[in-house]
């Protein structure tokens, strides 16, 4: 993630220790939403988003877990589930992720909440908020959930609804969202950059302000489950994206309102707030190049500082990467699989600077890029090390001083035929 508050414009928030390993001096945040500081990125426990169920109550275009409204076999059940979060709290993650599907479908997720928090975890819940009325807003805030993250696709009804699938949807989240505020649960917004919706965001910014939410997160699209027959943004269009992000970011911050901003799943957004900064010379821009350093971007992301449990127990560098796993909590712990550097994957993603190829090895910024998102290169190429197709960087931002290998096309992160036969040959 590149929280856009604290670099661009100096926010501080409960997350700011844990992402840039600086100490929070202007806010108090309650208990529930501190993370857990490690004394370097690369010392990290990962945070673990864990896909509670497949099962969700609508079909969103760009799922990219392929979800629908129907029974899957083989999720995990409460029992186990317990343990589980034992194991993740020994290990000491600095938080669980409740995931899905739609993981208010599933009746037991509130006992295993309440269990994540008799052990002193960190619980945040990621949901497309239709199912959220006032009393489940109400038991969200008593267990104290560090936030909700509520999935929007626009501020425009009819797009949202066509996004996800179901008519009404777009009023049925915003009552989640609004019943979240009512009650004082912290709730956060949550998009996928696509080549449409990268254009609407300036509505969006409007509702974020109007409605007062407290966070957003926009996602750059990893071409996963359904979400590969999605386009996303040509880099022209991810560059303007971004820009109008840190724009109107800064003007919110700038006129007192305490709204988190972060994009997420492409880490060559640290570089270009940077170089934008520059280009301003903007007073902090050198300070925020060593909190990029620090933080070390996909470099200490997907599997090092992000890990994923699915539906039925398999542990992912990602949840973008669940076509390969490294073993499974039903045969053994979470903490065991996520140290064992055997599988070759694994141990690449944890050193993975001198296995990088193609621009993603000549960037100047690798040290805190680090080659953006592994799982979106290896879907679009067949090569996990290949360069990631979303870098909308230019030859000359990143420093090329002559052609590195041939990379993908940038204009789309659709597979090829040729690409399709190789992935699936190495899955």
């Amino acid at each position: 993630m590149i929280d856009i508050s604290v670099l661009y414009s100096g926010l501080e928030t409960p997350s700011t220790p844990h992402r840039y390993g600086r100490k929070i001096t202007q806010i108090d945040p309650p208990a529930h939403q501190r993370m857990a500081v490690a004394k370097s990125a690369k010392d990290r426990r990962p945070i673990v988003v864990w896909n509670l169920t497949r099962t969700c109550n609508l079909k969103c275009v760009h799922c990219y877990t392929a979800s629908e409204a129907k029974k899957y076999p083989d999720e995990i059940d409460t029992a186990k589930a317990k343990e589980v979060l034992d194991d993740l709290a020994d290990f000491e993650v600095p938080a669980v992720l409740f995931s899905g599907g739609e993981p208010l479908v599933r009746p037991d997720l509130f006992e295993l909440a309440a269990h994540a928090r008799s052990r002193g975890l960190h619980v945040v819940l990621s949901t497309n908020g239709t199912l959220i009325d006032r009393p489940t807003a109400q038991k969200l805030k008593d267990l104290e959930f560090a936030y909700v993250g509520i999935s929007l696709d626009s501020a425009i009804p009819a797009i949202h609804d066509e996004f996800r699938g179901v008519a009404g949807a777009y009023e049925r989240t915003m009552r989640g969202f609004r019943n979240c505020t009512e009650v004082g649960q912290k709730v956060g917004l949550r998009l996928t950059l696509t080549r449409h919706t990268a254009q609407n965001l300036d509505k969006l910014f409007d509702l974020i302000e109007r409605e007062g939410i407290d966070r957003a997160c926009f996602y750059h699209l990893c071409p996963a489950g359904r979400g590969k027959d999605i386009f996303a943004p040509t880099h022209e269009q991810a560059r303007a994206a971004v820009d109008t992000i840190i724009t109107r970011t800064d003007d919110l911050i700038r006129r007192g309102k305490r709204v988190e901003i972060l994009t997420v799943d492409n880490h060559c957004d640290g570089a270009y707030a940077y170089l934008r900064m520059q280009k301003e010379n903007h007073p902090r821009a050198e300070q925020v190049l060593e909190m990029l350093k620090w933080n070390g971007g996909g470099r200490y992301s997907s599997g090092v500082g992000i890990a994923d449990i699915d539906f039925n127990g398999n542990v992912h560098a990602d949840q973008f990467s669940m076509y390969r796993s490294f073993g499974n909590i039903k045969q053994r712990k979470f903490s065991e699989i996520w140290q064992d550097t055997s599988n070759e994957i694994l141990a690449g993603l944890k050193d993975r600077l001198p296995r990088l190829k193609g621009r993603c090895a000549a960037c100047k910024f690798k040290e805190f890029c680090a080659g953006g998102l592994r799982a979106r290169a290896e879907i679009s190429t067949g090569d996990p090390w290949a360069s990631d197709p979303s870098c909308y960087l230019t030859d000359e931002e990143i420093g090329l001083t002559s052609a590195p290998a041939a990379a993908p096309s940038a204009e789309t992160t659709d597979m090829t035929d040729k690409n399709q036969k190789e992935f699936a040959a190495i899955t």
